[in-house]
């Protein structure tokens, strides 16, 4: 089966090593253009063209995919499919309607719901049990074309956003060979999705913890944005990302950012309602540290506070 593979970051990395292990012709993999990254900001190749090229595949990296040269690139590259996984730019219909066995897309969520631009961090945020993958025949619109296959995926109390990115991605690889083979042989269902059930999910960015806020929420927060884009604080002035924590709405009452006690490798700060028990940390220019060792380092107590008051 000859095929075009289309994505850019690290949750795309899974699937295209397993399509290239399972023997599938991958005729090129398309992803976005260089960009600055790492600290020194220099211009990188993205983890998709990275892989791509250690495997020996022609890699393409066109700005925009609706250029007329690049669509005129895939036609003579001939694919019986075009596979995405987190690619990046919208697909016109030129390319949409250019396979025989159309293009097949790996959405990180249980469509319709959490369709857009963040669908990992969304069901964390939301306060979710379980989350999954979806494969789907693309159609112009943003994550609506046909369902093909679906998997669960249960979301534990610690589980953070970092947490189901790899767990996602490693399932999602397995559910896409198995859509492929469905497609080469015709017989790949088709569902049409239930626009009524739908839901998206925006773009996150990082934010600072109101610790004013119910600890359920606080937890949320921490949790659905860890590693990035981040959920921080300050504690005696120093930066802090807040990586893991689960919410302990039965504590008793205290000021918002107090650290009511330390126990357990666990940093436990009062909320509006309740407290959170804060597991891993990263202090500014650090790397990830457990609570435990922050605790050690920086002498941590208890009645000390964490926020911009501190």
């Amino acid at each position: 089966m000859r095929i075009v593979f289309m994505g850019t970051p690290e949750f795309a990395l899974p699937s295209l090593r397993l399509l290239h292990a399972e023997g599938y012709h991958i005729a090129a993999v398309v992803t976005q253009p260089d960009r600055p990254r790492g600290r020194g900001h220099r211009l990188r190749p993205t983890p998709v063209a990275e892989e791509a090229s250690s495997l020996g595949l022609q890699v393409l990296k066109p700005e925009k995919v609706r250029d007329p040269a690049f669509i005129e690139a895939m036609r003579a590259l001939a694919p019986e499919a075009i596979v995405l996984v987190a690619f990046g730019q919208l697909i016109p219909k030129a390319l949409l309607e250019l396979p025989p066995l159309g293009c097949i897309n790996l959405h990180p969520s249980l469509l319709p719901k959490h369709r857009g631009a963040s669908p990992i961090h969304a069901p964390l945020l939301a306060g979710e049990s379980e989350t999954g993958v979806t494969t789907m025949f693309m159609d112009e619109g943003l994550d609506t074309g046909d369902i093909i296959l679906q998997e669960r995926v249960a979301i534990g109390p610690w589980d953070n956003a970092g947490d189901l990115h790899d767990r996602l991605a490693e399932i999602g690889a397995r559910l896409l060979v198995q859509t492929l083979r469905l497609a080469v042989s015709g017989k790949a269902p088709r569902t049409p999705q239930d626009d009524s059930l739908a839901s998206y999910a925006p773009k996150v960015e990082k934010v600072e913890i109101d610790w004013s806020q119910d600890c359920e929420r606080v937890a949320r927060m921490i949790r659905g944005l860890s590693p990035s884009p981040g959920a921080f604080t300050y504690h005696e002035g120093l930066r802090l990302k807040l990586l893991r924590a689960s919410s302990l709405p039965g504590v008793g009452p205290g000021a918002p950012g107090e650290v009511k006690a330390v126990e357990a490798g666990a940093i436990i700060v009062a909320c509006g309602q309740g407290a959170v028990a804060v597991t891993e940390v990263q202090p500014e220019g650090k790397t990830p540290m457990s609570g435990a060792d922050f605790v050690r380092g920086y002498r941590v107590r208890a009645g000390s506070r964490m926020g911009r008051q501190a």
